[in-house]
């Protein structure tokens, strides 16, 4: 019997994959032989050593003398750059609108158990999960129980009733006549509130469980029902009210929101993200431009449809993938900078693990050192609105003497051709987040 048991408990050792057993952390870690992408440059620079202390790059330099019990890691002229940052992902929405709609909680996260490893498979140290109930997964994150990327979790997506977050079905009683919440309501993944009071205390509760930003919809969307795209959304005191709940705390409020007129509302009334924003027109752009509002845009979700869409969702969706061109045209006909990486891809993991493809078509508007500053320090910048929420201190998105640890190694020149980063297999030779090597496949 107890043969049997060692068997089954060698068995279970041996097949273990890399990502769970190079979690142990080392003291030191030093980096040789290695051309860098700082987060910034337009070019690399070559041959550089980097020493890792703890969770932090402690020196970067020609040449670095191994500091006693160090793991040295020649990358043999591979490409470093700050691990990557998905600024609007969905880690809890990794499966079709049938499958969540009748599943219990659960199941909802053992799915993004298996979500958050192919976020940090693809290159992505830290994700700003825009809408769900990510908040235990970020603590076993953290904890190191799971592994996945830091998460910067919303909470649940607030909208109003017949707003982008009300999945109530036909089947379902009005709300003047009876309490029939959505699934994606009753597992706090979405919200309806109306009013300031409601709004007031929808948001209280998200930064009661530790949300580091909020997001709102003062706009209609592709993936709800009962909103047109063109369509307003709050009021400008419940978009006020939610502002100014989260400014309390010390934080900001991120919009989902296509259409002109919803983008001027929200920002008029203090938001700070705009989600999305297709629609939007060059005189409302420049007013982004003129007030510092960030604009965090997607192409790869628009590729496809996510499961269980309608054709009135699909004619939405075509309608959305159609003013992608428009909206990025115009930012850089006005010099808009402010523009972070994201790929709001839900409903599919078959998708998700094409993630990296979102680099590959921004190549119609960008180029590849835009690209990777937009998924690194562009995006980091976009992190530190949380301020005082914010739930990693110290600076990411950069390859810089004090930052935190989070370095890919990648084989070949991104800067040269970026779509080697749509085989992360392949091409991410080494994933480190926070000083602790989760994959590592150097010879």
């Amino acid at each position: 019997m107890n043969r049997i048991i060692l068997v089954i408990a060698l068995s279970v050792f041996i097949s273990m994959p890399v990502l769970a057993q190079e979690t142990k952390p080392v003291d030191k870690v030093l980096i040789t032989n290695v051309n860098i992408f700082d987060g910034k440059s337009e070019k690399l620079t070559k041959s550089m050593s980097v020493l890792i202390e703890g969770n932090k790059i402690a020196k970067i330099g020609n040449d670095i003398k191994a500091p006693e019990g160090a793991h040295v890691i020649d990358a043999n002229g591979r490409t470093m750059t700050p691990g990557f940052i998905d600024s609007h992902a969905h880690v809890m929405f990794q499966m079709s609108f049938g499958e969540a709609a009748n599943s219990d909680e659960y199941y909802w996260a053992y799915v993004a158990t298996r979500s958050a490893k192919l976020y940090l498979n693809s290159g992505f140290t830290t994700i700003r999960d825009a809408a769900g109930n990510s908040f235990s997964l970020k603590k076993a994150i953290d904890r190191g129980i799971v592994v996945g990327p830091r998460i910067y979790p919303s909470g649940p997506m607030i909208s109003q009733t017949s707003g982008h977050s009300d999945h109530r079905s036909d089947a379902q009683r009005s709300a003047m006549v009876a309490d029939e919440p959505s699934t994606f309501m009753k597992y706090d993944m979405a919200q309806i509130a109306d009013g300031r009071a409601e709004v007031l205390k929808t948001v209280r509760e998200a930064l009661r469980r530790g949300a580091s930003q909020i997001k709102i919809c003062v706009g209609g969307g592709t993936g709800s029902q009962a909103d047109p795209l063109d369509v307003t959304q709050y009021t400008a005191d419940e978009i006020r009210a939610a502002v100014e709940a989260a400014a309390d705390w010390g934080t900001y409020v991120l919009a989902h929101v296509y259409n002109s007129k919803g983008i001027r509302r929200a920002i008029e009334n203090g938001v700070k993200s705009i989600e999305h924003g297709n629609l939007v027109d060059e005189p409302t752009m420049e007013l982004m431009k003129e007030k510092g509002i960030w604009l965090s845009p997607q192409v790869i979700v628009y590729t496809y449809y996510p499961q269980g869409y309608t054709e009135d969702q699909k004619a939405k969706h075509d309608q959305a993938f159609a003013g992608i061109d428009n909206m990025f045209k115009i930012a850089k006909k006005i010099g808009f900078k402010k523009i972070a990486f994201g790929s709001d891809i839900i409903t599919d993991p078959t998708m998700l693990n094409r993630i990296n493809e979102e680099f590959v078509h921004r190549t119609k508007w960008f180029s590849p050192a835009e690209i990777l500053r937009q998924a690194t320090s562009i995006s980091a910048e976009l992190l530190t609105l949380s301020g005082l929420r914010n739930p990693y201190p110290g600076k990411l998105g950069v390859i810089e003497e004090g930052a935190l640890a989070d370095i890919l190694l990648i084989n070949g020149d991104p800067l040269k051709d970026i779509s080697i980063l749509t085989k992360p297999e392949e091409n991410l030779a080494l994933i480190m987040k926070d000083g602790k090597i989760y994959k590592n496949i150097l010879p």
